[in-house]
């Protein structure tokens, strides 16, 4: 009877190992397998689900939302302390689009720093877990490479308002507040 059971168990687990082979990712994507125990000890892979996705990318979407607002707040902050240097600038002679431009890329630069930090803290973080758990790890640059655009794009966008406040400043009226 246990023989029986024993050869049950592994008919099931091949059939099980050989579904889970045979799943294929589409190409832009490289995808691990999960492995979960099962009755006797063994492992057996169990493909990535599809419907994790929705919740991954609503996860990462409210990240770049929280950091984004971050940003903006960040920089209304800036201009409104930095009033009297916007004013000394401009009484100088700096443009509207000289002053536009100086906080876009404070905007571009900070998120940049924040975008670098948050990829490099996450794959450590990934790469420690899977190697303490002993899988086996994957990073592809190219979802490095677009972590860090889409954070500096966000960055950017979330700066364009202040940017814009910042210039449209007047001389007079931001010199005689300091």
């Amino acid at each position: 009877m246990a023989e029986l059971a024993g050869a049950i168990i592994d008919l099931v687990l091949s059939v099980l190992t050989a579904r889970a082979m045979s799943w294929r990712p589409f190409d832009g994507v490289r995808a691990r397998r999960r492995t979960t125990e099962f009755a006797r000890g063994q492992q057996v892979a169990v493909p990535f689900r599809w419907e994790d996705v929705p919740l991954l990318l609503g996860l990462g979407g409210v990240a770049l939302l929280v950091g984004g607002i971050g940003v903006a707040n960040t920089m209304v902050i800036s201009v409104l302390e930095r009033r009297s240097e916007i004013g000394l600038r401009r009484a100088l002679g700096a443009t509207r689009r000289q002053i536009h431009a100086q906080f876009v890329t404070e905007s571009l630069i900070l998120s940049a720093l924040g975008g670098l930090g948050g990829v490099t803290l996450g794959a450590l973080v990934t790469i420690g877990y899977a190697v303490h758990q002993g899988w086996p790890w994957d990073l592809p640059p190219w979802a490095a490479l677009a972590g860090v655009g889409l954070t500096v794009l966000i960055g950017v966008i979330a700066g364009l308002y202040p940017a814009s406040r910042a210039s449209r400043t007047s001389p007079t009226a931001a010199l005689s507040a300091s």
